[in-house]
């Protein structure tokens, strides 16, 4: 196994400096930065950019309005400023005028462009166009229309006020594409994609590699002005599980592994979360929140008696410890969910609301359900994939010294994404990662008119209190207001036990030793325009 893997990175390695130029392994490697994508890139259309796999390749090649900082505060990007009418309806932009597509020669003798309003106007036409089927169209529900002013003046006009609205505008999908290259190459434009980002695209051979280029006319400069990004290339590798990243990475072959895998934690980390002896010489480690809340759900439609009882929902809610579960599991990475459903880190957040490791209480309230239902033996099963299998099984053995039986059902990731969409699981684990960084986007999975294959919400909760609160938050401007009806109906949410919040995740992300400027930030997007290499 091993020999085979290493192999295969004597190959990769090879096709990456290739594909780069024909300058020495020494000269180049510091040039590239290299990492592996487990899960493969499905397109490198901004307008189809919905997996974080799909997100982390576009984010190196297009650029949108506007953009987040690692404190998630929305930057200039394209626009270098913009105004908010005072009933915060209408957005006006004012574009740099300065910025250029990659080139290409369907722009004619200069091989390139400037980007005008006129592209943001049928940038976003394009998400909502129904023949593209773009899954970011809903970026764009709450707005009324847009127009080009004139070449550098943008407007958006909103239906209603929506104080997460810039934060929205950051996402992929909103970022701009031209009109003669998208049209040239139609649904091919996903392998052939033409921006204006740090780095330029330059091969695809799908699942083995990619390859970017430096953009020698990117239009940002860091703070002493000097000209972005600092690095030559990227090259993207495919190896499709973990364990077989992890070791490129070991072996020097990669300079970058995201996340934490049963595969490798204990390899990398002690029981406490620290870096192991053994790598503290040559990884660095880099540790932040993550806006991401795992957690069970419970389909509220289902017709089994244990799905439709709060007092069962409940007692499973208090029926495990879930530090116990972070310390053994993810070598205390990850915040236990003692709170709601708005990950620690979002206004909203409420460390009090949520439920605590209780097995006496859990047992009482397994007993009541007995008495209410006559069902002795109660029984359910929790269906999840194969990387959450751990998780699953410790909190099935736990359950069981309370009182109930424990099944747990192991199915493929798309599988389990099509049938959870469909209401066809009883129970099962899930996660949601924001969107964009305010507390409604985890809200919105609890009001009723997103009720699955239509929307977000899995689980069916229907609440008219939450409802009428869920559409008041959009008429709130005051931050502080807000954030107290966020906490107020995640309370509410809580109380029904429509899910079981396991833990607020974090980023955690190994370099080596010769990477720097990499960063982190709480919705783990990969941004490599400030990474240079030693």
């Amino acid at each position: 196994m091993e020999q085979h893997l290493k192999n295969i990175s004597i190959l990769i390695l090879g096709l990456v400096l290739y594909s780069c130029g024909n300058e020495t392994t020494t000269n180049k490697d510091h040039l590239v930065f290299r990492y592996n994508e487990h899960k493969n890139i499905g397109s490198l259309d901004p307008a189809f950019a919905k997996d974080n796999a799909d997100i982390w390749a576009i984010n190196q090649l297009f650029n949108g309005l506007v953009q987040m900082d690692e404190e998630l505060n929305v930057q200039p990007c394209i626009a270098k400023d913009w105004t908010i009418s005072e009933d915060a309806l209408t957005y006006s932009f004012t574009l740099r005028d300065d910025v250029e597509f990659h080139k290409h020669n369907l722009f004619g003798k200069d091989s390139t462009r400037h980007v005008t309003a006129s592209d943001f106007e049928y940038s976003l036409n394009r998400l909502l166009d129904k023949k593209i089927a773009s899954p970011g169209s809903w970026t764009l529900n709450k707005v009324d229309s847009f127009k080009a002013i004139n070449d550098t003046l943008f407007e958006i006009k909103l239906k209603q006020a929506f104080p997460a609205f810039l934060g929205l505008l950051t996402m992929k999908y909103c970022s701009v594409v031209p009109k003669e290259i998208v049209e040239h190459y139609k649904s091919d434009f996903r392998a052939n994609p033409i921006g204006t980002g740090p780095f330029k695209f330059k091969r695809w051979e799908e699942n083995l590699k990619l390859v970017f280029r430096r953009n020698n006319n990117y239009f940002e400069t860091d703070n002493s002005g000097k000209q972005l990004p600092y690095l030559e290339a990227v090259a993207i590798t495919f190896l499709p599980d973990k364990q077989s990243e992890f070791l490129q990475f070991a072996q020097g072959n990669i300079d970058f592994v995201s996340g934490l895998d049963a595969s490798y934690k204990d390899e990398i980390l002690t029981a406490t979360g620290k870096l192991r002896e053994f790598y503290a010489a040559d990884v660095n480690m880099i540790r932040g929140p993550y806006l991401n809340t795992e957690y069970l759900a419970f389909f509220m439609d289902s017709s089994i008696p244990e799905m439709q009882s709060q007092t069962l929902r409940q007692a499973i809610n208090y029926g495990f410890d879930k530090q116990k579960m972070m310390t053994y599991l993810r070598n205390g990475i990850g915040i236990p969910a003692h709170g709601g459903f708005i990950p620690k880190g979002l206004p909203g957040y409420n460390a009090n609301i949520g439920f605590r490791f209780e097995p006496e209480k859990a047992k009482d309230l397994v007993q009541e359900f007995k008495t209410e239902t006559g069902i002795q033996n109660p029984e359910i099963t929790i269906t999840t994939t194969s990387n959450y299998l751990s998780f699953c099984e410790y909190i099935q053995r736990e359950l069981q010294k309370v009182g109930i039986t424990v099944n747990v059902d192991v199915i493929p990731a798309a599988t389990l994404k099509e049938a959870k969409a469909n209401g066809k699981l009883d129970m099962f684990r899930a996660s949601w990662v924001a969107d964009y960084p305010d507390a409604e986007n985890y809200l919105s999975l609890y009001y009723s008119k997103n009720f699955a294959a239509n929307g977000p919400n899995y689980t069916h909760f229907k609440s008219n209190q939450f409802d009428d609160w869920y559409q008041e938050a959009f008429t709130i401007t005051n931050p502080k207001k807000r954030e107290a009806l966020y906490t107020k109906m995640d309370s509410l949410v809580m109380s029904k036990t429509p899910i079981v919040t396991l833990f607020y995740d974090e980023v955690v992300r190994f370099t080596r030793k010769d990477v720097s400027g990499l960063g982190i930030n709480p919705i783990n997007l990969l941004d490599l325009k400030r990474v240079s290499k030693n």
